[in-house]
């Protein structure tokens, strides 16, 4: 079974930065128990998987976006 490689949405968008104050992106990348969605599922490449977990991790340490969500609680 042959699967359609996933295109990085970063790369498609021409990203170079991924900001830590755009909580709506980063939520994205969230599971509904906080953890982080890994490279392989999300079809990002490594550079903007690193960019991406930089910047979710620092705007949980600011508080723009929970470590977990409000219904796991």
């Amino acid at each position: 079974m042959l699967r359609k490689k996933r295109i990085c949405r970063f790369c498609e968008e021409k990203v170079d930065y991924i900001d830590y104050k755009d909580e709506k992106r980063l939520m994205r990348f969230t599971t509904e128990q906080g953890k982080i969605i890994p490279r392989r599922t999300s079809g990002t490449c490594a550079k903007h998987q690193r960019q991406l977990v930089n910047a979710i991790k620092k705007a949980r340490e600011i508080a723009l976006i929970p470590y977990i969500s409000e219904m796991t609680k």
